[in-house]
């Protein structure tokens, strides 16, 4: 059976209508990978919460709004952007389980900054306001999703590197926070050109934990390596499988 890998929505209002989405280019490269996507809805009871984790094999985090900064214990500034408390709180308790389990991850974007402040570290609430010359980092209005605004740096032993198949690589940049203190048993495994955090992984090799700031998602019909980052993820997943069957 292929491995069900759960993806947290984020809340969409509209006509004063709630709705919980996902982005179809997740649940699309989760397929392409091998795995079977399944979006899982905000504002659950605990019990229901946690009998959708049990079933889950993956857990994969999406990109989207900012990580309230009420989470890593700073007060949320002028220049940090709209927050979504209820997938906050949905991904978190996610997060918190996961570890206790361990539950294979791959986060993305906002993925990666939620779980690094799940595991205790903090985050640039904006990268242009709180560091001297970064490199821009946010969307430019036009570009495409897979358009490449800079490269990246791969520590050689990382899973990053591995899955990529190099050391060096363009990506494409949507974000306007970052990783600020890294989470203990972590450590950074990539950076851009101006040392941004686009990469952290644990230091505990037993565990299958990938953080990233850039969007594979968009990239894996113009670069194999990018398709070969969610194989990687759901081929883990079916060891372990195996391993316990």
């Amino acid at each position: 059976m292929k491995p069900l890998i759960g993806i947290p929505t984020h809340t969409f209002i509209a006509d004063n209508i709630t709705r919980y989405a996902g982005l179809a280019s997740y649940t699309r490269a989760v397929d392409r990978a091998g795995g079977a996507p399944m979006l899982v809805p905000l504002n659950l009871d605990d019990a229901t919460l946690r009998a959708i984790f049990d079933r889950l094999d993956g857990l994969l985090l999406q990109g989207g709004l900012d990580v309230h900064p009420q989470e890593y214990g700073e007060a949320r500034a002028p220049y940090c952007g709209e927050v979504d408390v209820a997938e906050d709180t949905t991904e978190l308790r996610l997060l918190h389980w996961a570890f206790e389990k361990p539950l294979p991850m791959l986060a993305i974007c906002r993925g990666i900054q939620v779980l690094n402040v799940a595991a205790g570290g903090s985050l640039y609430q904006d990268i242009d306001a709180q560091l001297p010359q970064p490199l821009h980092h946010p969307h430019i209005p036009g570009n495409p999703p897979n358009f490449l605004a800079h490269t990246l740096d791969v520590e050689p032993p990382s899973r990053l590197a591995r899955a990529l198949g190099t050391t060096r690589i363009a990506v494409n940049s949507r974000h306007h926070q970052s990783v600020k203190q890294v989470a203990p048993g972590f450590h950074v495994t990539a950076r851009a050109p101006d040392c941004i955090v686009e990469a952290i992984e644990p230091d505990d090799p037993q565990r299958f934990t990938l953080g990233v700031q850039f969007h594979p998602e968009n990239l894996i019909d113009d670069d194999a390596r990018m398709l070969n980052l969610f194989q990687t993820f759901v081929r883990e997943i079916q060891l372990r499988q195996k391993d316990e069957g």
